[in-house]
């Protein structure tokens, strides 16, 4: 039996927890995975029970955190050191940036024979201050040298890994698009719809518009407020915005929709109309999606975004920025409109096109889950990863 590794940045909401469960639970019989990652940060909402569901009890490292920290960082590498030494895999497979230097460092350190890393993602622009990336992007052009493959999730970052940051060469890449189980987006969706509906009192002759995510800079939600303020003054539909999520941009975010003159509620404090609510984190995301009529996206930098994969599953139409590998995963003009990242006249009037125009909203809703039901299924993602791995021990 193959013995792998698999080490997570934090288990937090999002794409990363999915793919790494699913690799853990579902993997053939002839591999074993023991799954170790850090903690969530405070603004996060925690995905433990995804992993509760599946029956994965993951090995948490308490030190290994989102934000660089020396001396954390190296209680974390040793504990990983030691649990490589008791445990002996064959791989070890890190997902994203802070797994992916601790978790391959040590990999290197105690010799495993395969060495695999995953980009969710990467950092090279809208994160940190050009110093910073520079020094991230050669550390990681150095790890990448030492790894047995890299995998990116999407063709268009594979490009960027390979072409526009010069990460590593374009043959030492593996495209393996992320995974889930889509099927709630499929059940009871009208009977969710009205529950949703209800709960934030949402009349039928409302659109509803919702963007979900963290609430951090890179996610650019001020990009969406700024297109709630521009359709609020010329719409001629009855509108409700959410912003579901949370994070450390929140205040921020409500300082900025009181300078906007946007009427808002936070959901979590009042239970009341507004044109814009705050929800904060909802764990039955399907229900969100049902209640929905616009799922919106405005993002400066993505790898895979799980809200959209999930939109199409719930054959919701889409707006967003286009950036990293979303044009990978949506249908542009069929299932979304995409905007130029950081055109700002350009995405409000877009969001508004698809709140007046009726038909196309529509016609949008028709294409998305044939689109991803086989695409991003967790199924295909299985077997993509363990004919990777026989190679990669084959080598």
């Amino acid at each position: 039996m193959v013995k792998v590794l698999r080490i997570l940045n934090r288990f937090n909401l999002g794409g990363p927890t999915y793919n790494a469960a699913y690799l853990t639970k579902y993997l053939s019989s002839e591999f074993e995975t023991l799954l170790v990652g850090g903690v969530k940060d405070k603004s996060e909402d925690t995905s433990e029970y995804i992993l509760e569901k599946l029956g994965i009890k993951p090995i948490i490292i308490p030190e290994m955190k989102r934000s660089i920290n020396p001396v954390n960082d190296l209680i974390a590498f040793r504990k990983i050191v030691k649990i490589i030494r008791d445990y002996k895999p064959e791989i070890v497979h890190t997902h994203a940036s802070k797994a992916g230097t601790i978790g391959r460092i040590a990999a290197l350190r105690c010799n495993v024979p395969v060495i695999v890393h995953t980009f969710h993602g990467h950092v090279f622009h809208s994160y940190f201050n050009s110093y910073k990336t520079e020094l991230i992007k050669s550390v990681e052009q150095g790890l990448a040298k030492r790894s047995s493959k890299i995998i990116a999730i999407s063709d268009n970052q594979k490009y960027e890994l390979a072409e526009k940051y010069n990460i590593t060469n374009p043959d030492k890449i593996e495209v393996v698009p992320l995974g889930f189980d889509l099927s709630r987006f499929r059940e009871n969706t009208l009977e969710k719809r009205k529950t949703f509906r209800q709960k934030y009192h949402i009349k039928d002759n409302e659109i509803a518009i919702g963007i979900i995510g963290r609430l951090v800079p890179v996610k650019n939600h001020e990009l969406f407020l700024n297109a709630i303020k521009y359709i609020k003054e010329r719409t001629s539909k009855k509108i409700r915005a959410f912003i579901i999520g949370d994070g450390e941009s929140m205040e921020n975010l409500k300082q900025k929709t009181r300078e906007l003159n946007i009427d808002f509620i936070d959901f979590t404090k009042k239970d009341e109309i507004a044109t814009l609510t705050f929800t904060s984190w909802i764990k039955n995301i399907d229900y969100a999606y049902a209640g929905l009529d616009i799922v919106a996206l405005t993002s400066r930098n993505e790898g895979t975004p799980v809200s959209l994969i999930e939109a199409q599953a719930a054959n919701k139409p889409i707006v967003s920025t286009n950036v990293g590998g979303i044009e990978n995963i949506v249908l542009p003009n069929r299932t979304a409109l995409l905007t130029r990242n950081g055109g700002e006249d350009d995405y409000a009037y877009k969001l508004l096109n698809m709140i007046e125009d009726d038909a196309l909203r529509i016609r949008m809703t028709q294409d998305g889950w044939d689109h991803v039901k086989n695409k991003f299924h967790y199924s295909r993602l299985i077997d993509d990863m363990s004919n990777l791995y026989f190679s990669l021990l084959k080598n």
